[in-house]
């Protein structure tokens, strides 16, 4: 059993949901955000996601588009967060850690390599935001062979027909995105999360 499924069963049987914090490597600097990451079992997280910073971080609004950027001047590149996630592993073996990011930093890094150096990191799943199912060969099966799980995004704007294909080879989690626009922008209401859930449990 994954870290992921592990935890989240674990918290099934405590009736609770998670608390997942995010943060994003490498800002302001390498060692202030591992301090963060490693304090953050301590202070409730159930699962953490890290952001990988991109230069172009298009599903993002201004608060993480700004971090990424002082992430990218920290020093931050894929082999340094996998890096930050392998220091952690040191301490803490059951925590499951997420990276969150785009396409490209992956693509440049090599789907395969990157899979394979991801596991061995102790990275546990991946978000891809701009990484459709449409394209998704591009990671599916490096992912599949190296244990990783790929936690596809459904927006408010997901059709019914189309959430099938969107969560077909979904493990992990599903990531409702429950706001149409970019992040920080505004928050979901109670009624849109009531009426978005039956509908994504109704095929998950």
């Amino acid at each position: 059993m994954s870290r992921i499924a592990r935890r989240f069963a674990t918290l099934k049987a405590e009736g609770r949901g998670a608390l997942i914090p995010y943060l994003q490597a490498c800002d302001p600097d390498y060692d202030t955000s591992l301090s963060l990451l490693r304090g953050m079992p301590g202070a409730g997280a159930d699962l953490i996601e890290i952001g990988v910073p991109f230069s172009d971080p298009s599903a993002d609004g201004p608060t993480i588009q700004a971090a990424a950027v002082r992430g990218l001047k920290g020093g931050s590149t894929m082999a340094r967060v996998l890096d930050m996630v392998a220091t952690f592993r040191r301490d803490d073996d059951d925590t499951p850690i997420i990276l969150m990011g785009y396409c490209n930093p992956i693509d440049s890094y090599g789907p395969a390599r990157f899979c394979v150096d991801a596991a061995r990191a102790g990275v546990d799943g991946l978000i891809i935001v701009d990484l459709p199912p449409e394209e998704s060969d591009l990671i599916d099966a490096p992912a599949r062979d190296a244990g990783l799980d790929i936690i596809r995004l459904v927006a408010p704007t997901t059709t019914d027909d189309r959430l099938p294909r969107v969560l077909d080879g979904a493990s992990g989690f599903i990531y409702y995105v429950s706001i149409t626009g970019v992040t920080g922008t505004r928050t979901a209401s109670e009624a849109e999360l009531a009426a978005a859930l039956p509908r994504l449990r109704a095929v998950s």
